[in-house]
């Protein structure tokens, strides 16, 4: 399960450096010091200029989220934790597939698969709207994954909800 373990290492430099990178920086009000010459006052540190966020930074961001749930919520399949999988999946998901139909049908796809040997993301793509889906944000990942009886592509499309958090709204092999 390499990609398991990437991916748990991923989860944990995300969690870990956005504190430690809060406690190395400066506080906002307290400049680094500068150095002046005796009897003159200190000099002032020129206000940093605001960080430039365009449109496609944003956009790779939402694609680098959608693919980030998209992977977590593929290692839940991987483990056949196909309950949680249900639970973690968004509004719509769980509206349109009853969990009863996702225990069924789930297994049926996966099993002849065999386990996990590797799975990279190929393609990712950002829409603000899906055919027969609410207008929203949606990510569309293509991952080639190698199992232990066949390689497929699984389509994994993520849709942030109202809440900010990117959840697994489709999934399909092929």
């Amino acid at each position: 399960m390499k990609f398991s373990l990437s991916l748990l290492t991923a989860f944990a430099l995300v969690l870990f450096s956005a504190g430690a990178g809060a406690q190395l920086k400066l506080p906002l009000d307290k400049a680094a010091p500068t150095l002046s010459k005796p009897g003159q006052p200190p000099a002032e540190a020129a206000p940093a200029a605001p960080a430039a966020s365009t449109p496609a930074d944003a956009q790779a961001d939402k694609e680098a989220a959608g693919k980030l749930a998209a992977a977590g919520w593929l290692v839940l399949l991987d483990r056949r934790d196909w309950g949680r999988s249900w639970e973690t999946a968004s509004t719509t998901f769980r509206t349109t597939v009853p969990l009863g139909t996702w225990m069924d049908n789930v297994p049926g796809v996966r099993d002849g698969l065999g386990a996990l040997v590797d799975r990279t993301p190929a393609e990712m793509s950002y829409k603000t709207g899906l055919p027969g889906r609410p207008p929203g944000e949606y990510v569309t990942v293509i991952f080639l994954s190698k199992f232990e009886n066949k390689e497929v592509q699984e389509v994994v499309t993520t849709v942030r909800e109202p809440d900010g958090r990117w959840r697994v709204t489709g999934y399909s092999t092929r």
